[in-house]
């Protein structure tokens, strides 16, 4: 078949990952939209690609783009997906879909009725031993479910003079440390477990009442000295939820963890035995078993279930990551643009949900009330 013809719009370290997936997966990249139209030429001169478009409506009007992958500031994600969707391009969105309930709701809607295929990088489902741990779930190892419990811990925005259009409302959305990294906890321990959360009850704090006027990218050294201006968004928040099957799951989250960079964890605990997984850890799944026994199952090609190996690239012993599951979602979605059905490909159902969860967990945290989720 001809290589998918995409666009990237946005030109931050999201954008640079969702460009050497989509290389990686055969595609060709036709050009790359920014924040102004001299800057996208200088980065479709560096990436080495024909064109800088100038806006999005220029993306979206290239007759040899079919694939538009939006990596922009979150404010800007409705409108943009909303623009390829209508112009008959895939998507995929860096999630949240959009701040608003209502237009990631739409957006669904949008996508299902076009019947276009329009994916969210939950990238954290191709760890290959999460796949394991969904697959023994499933299969009934762990029991039923007494408890799950976990975090997702950073510590880029401890310095007070780190700060990034995440932490404004207006560009990031209501609710930053939850909805930017709680997010995937939520989508990554429901789709492992199987069980979805029906209700909850969250608290926010800001804990660093003021950061530098100054923003940077995402994750890099912050700048000494000048003029400190109010936070509004939260840098830590707690939730406890609750299953439809009656399963009781927590989660702390936080991107003001001293040296933490991006320690996602679960464990998720059955009657007969439990299963817990650290991102920064990834080749590994420990297993609890009872009479004091535990278990560790490592990643490779040669063990565990066909979805683990068919993500185990590379043999025991050599390490895969973040890189590799974002890789493999990338090529996961291009399968399912040419018919394939991939198992597990996070779509904008996914990430309605996901922005279904955020919005009652906001919502939780103002009233101090038990929430439902639907």
């Amino acid at each position: 078949m001809p290589k998918l013809g995409i666009a990237i719009v946005g030109t931050g370290m999201i954008a640079a990952v969702h460009r050497r997936a989509a290389l990686l997966a055969g595609a060709d990249i036709r050009g790359v939209a920014a924040s102004s139209p001299q800057r996208a030429l200088e980065v479709a001169q560096s990436w080495n690609v024909p064109r800088g478009y100038r806006d999005i409506e220029e993306v979206v009007a290239d007759p040899q783009v079919q694939v538009v992958h939006v990596c922009t500031p979150n404010h800007l994600h409705h409108s943009m997906a909303q623009a390829a969707l209508q112009a008959g391009k895939h998507v995929i969105c860096e999630k949240p879909l959009a701040t608003m309930l209502e237009d990631a709701a739409a957006l669904a809607a949008l996508a299902a009725a076009t019947g276009l295929i329009a994916t969210v990088p939950f990238v954290y489902r191709y760890h290959p031993v999460v796949r394991e741990a969904r697959a023994r779930i499933a299969q009934g190892e762990l029991g039923p479910l007494h408890l799950i419990h976990g975090s997702y811990l950073q510590d880029w925005l401890l310095d007070p003079a780190s700060n990034n259009w995440r932490v404004d409302p207006a560009l990031g959305g209501a609710s930053r440390v939850f909805a930017d990294i709680g997010s995937h906890w939520c989508d990554l321990v429901e789709w492992v477990s199987g069980e979805r959360f029906t209700e909850v009850s969250a608290a926010f704090d800001t804990v660093i009442a003021e950061r530098s006027a100054d923003t940077g990218k995402s994750f890099t050294t912050a700048a000494a000295g000048g003029a400190m201006q109010a936070v509004a968004s939260e840098d830590v928040a707690a939730a406890m939820f609750r299953t439809g099957a009656g399963t009781l799951a927590s989660l702390t989250v936080s991107q003001v963890s001293a040296g933490r960079r991006n320690r996602l964890w679960f464990e998720i605990d059955g009657a007969r035995a439990s299963v817990a997984f650290n991102q920064e850890d990834a080749e590994r799944l420990w297993i609890g078993l009872p009479e004091q026994r535990e278990e560790i199952f490592v990643r490779g090609p040669g063990a565990g279930s066909a979805e683990q190996r068919r993500l185990s690239v590379l043999p025991a012993g050599h390490a895969q990551g973040y890189g590799h599951c974002f890789e493999a979602f990338v090529a996961d979605t291009y399968r399912a643009i040419e018919g394939e059905r991939p198992h597990g490909l996070p779509t904008f159902e996914d990430g309605m949900r996901s922005a279904q969860i955020v919005d009652r967990v906001i919502t939780s945290a103002r009233t101090r009330a038990w929430t439902a989720i639907g």
